[in-house]
């Protein structure tokens, strides 16, 4: 378990007044952090229907859109289903830009699309918040004040998240939770939320590799296979197969047509990005996510490390951050999914000074450096244009693969249960 690490949150001298002491309980508190978590959400979703319209993406004769745009094409998707339209074609005058996801995302923006839009969004931004939230709540093994550290330390990149009205804390959320389930041997639970994440996002069916720590793999492994397909026909309950069908072909091709322009083009937040900024060079991204998922894959070879709670943990870490710094389309909010696998891995155990080092400066770099706190002028001359954001996490997730390779074998830990024994 980590030592004091709220040291590291500011400089805590010895023996802290009475005060001090009792603003760390307070803080550290479970109904404290995860309050404030879905209390984020929700003011962020306030915050954005108080801005009222965008006129910056205002399009003659459509448009001024609004602040919360990624919502209203979420929203506008389950309209667009049942209606029988492509969903992945423009629609300039409902918002901006494509619809992106999987018709089964549209088909569960049902329950959303019958309310009005303002409430329909806080309650959007808050489920995604409680969903993070209880899986925050169920990880096993670490206590209270390492989990009440994991989400101070995410607090800057959730708010960006929550923002943005994207799916991104709710991602993280599934993630994390379905690692907590394959603890618990619940199999179907843990590859249902696995399948969720990916028809969500498509970068979520990486956590499968998961399932490859666990004695219950093969069961895992059917248990996906299974959901994959009772998932992906879901929107059959409101359209024809053929539909369906189509729908299909339209994403695929959207996704093709998103990823051969993406070739040749330097992304901003990716390690693509990193490699455009810093030494001119435009990678092609299936080469480089190539090489990123091979060292993803170099610690499996450790099976013996498999019964260890801490190398399991530390592999989800790694896999949260994987998705992100390897994703040629990765924007700002994307990054509290990132910055979630830094705080699992340096909160979870005791810090050394090379921990400190690389946890705090992916801190500073990812979310001080692109934060009001940082005047605009070094903004615009340095953070943008050298893509710090990605810099800490890339090299977190490097000593990671390092750090996982080397793990000493281990017994099964007394207190996980038949989950973590040995393969």
């Amino acid at each position: 378990m980590p030592t004091d690490d709220i040291r590291e949150m500011g400089s805590a001298p010895p023996g802290p007044r009475p005060l001090r002491a009792r603003a760390r309980a307070f803080l550290l508190a479970p109904p404290v952090y995860l309050g404030f978590l879905c209390l984020l959400a929700v003011a962020a979703a306030v915050h954005m229907v108080l801005l009222g319209p965008a006129r910056a993406l205002s399009h003659p004769p459509f448009g001024p859109y609004t602040h919360f745009n990624n919502y209203v094409i979420f929203k506008q998707s389950f309209a667009h289903l049942v209606a029988g339209q492509d969903l992945y074609a423009l629609f300039p005058a409902e918002h901006f830009d494509y619809y992106k996801y999987s018709p089964t995302f549209a088909a569960l923006m049902a329950p959303f699309s019958l309310l009005p839009t303002t409430l329909g969004l806080v309650l959007f931004n808050l489920l995604n918040a409680a969903v993070l939230a209880a899986a925050i709540a169920r990880l096993p093994v670490l206590d209270a004040r390492a989990k009440g550290l994991f989400v101070w330390y995410i607090a800057p990149e959730a708010l960006g998240a929550a923002q943005g009205t994207q799916t991104n804390l709710l991602v993280l959320g599934l993630l994390v939770l379905a690692f907590a389930f394959c603890e618990e041997r619940r199999p179907l639970a843990a590859s249902l939320l696995v399948v969720l994440s990916f028809y969500v996002k498509l970068f979520g069916l990486v956590a499968g590799l998961l399932f490859l720590l666990y004695p219950q793999r093969k069961r895992l492994v059917l248990a996906t296979g299974a959901w994959v397909l009772a998932l992906g026909l879901l929107p059959l309950l409101f359209v024809s197969p053929a539909q369906l069908a189509f729908l299909y072909r339209s994403w695929l091709g959207l996704l093709r047509a998103d990823g051969l322009a993406s070739v040749g083009s330097p992304a901003s937040f990716s390690v693509m990005g990193w490699m455009h900024a810093w030494l001119g060079l435009v990678p092609n991204p299936l080469a480089v996510v190539g090489a990123g998922l091979a060292l993803l894959l170099l610690p499996l070879l450790n099976v013996r490390a498999y019964p260890d709670f801490h190398f399991r943990l530390t592999f989800l870490a790694a896999v949260l951050i994987w998705v992100v710094i390897f994703n040629h389309k990765a924007e700002s909010p994307t990054f509290v999914i990132a910055a979630g696998g830094v705080a699992l891995w340096y909160f979870s155990r005791p810090p050394r000074p090379l921990r400190r080092l690389l946890a705090w400066g992916s801190f500073a770099l990812t979310s001080i450096a692109y934060s009001d706190l940082t005047p605009g002028p070094v903004k615009a001359r340095f953070v943008f244009p050298l893509v710090l954001k990605v810099i800490g996490p890339t090299l977190v997730w490097l000593a990671i693969v390092r750090e996982e390779c080397r793990f000493p074998p281990a017994a099964p830990d007394p207190g996980a249960g038949e989950a973590t024994a040995a393969p």
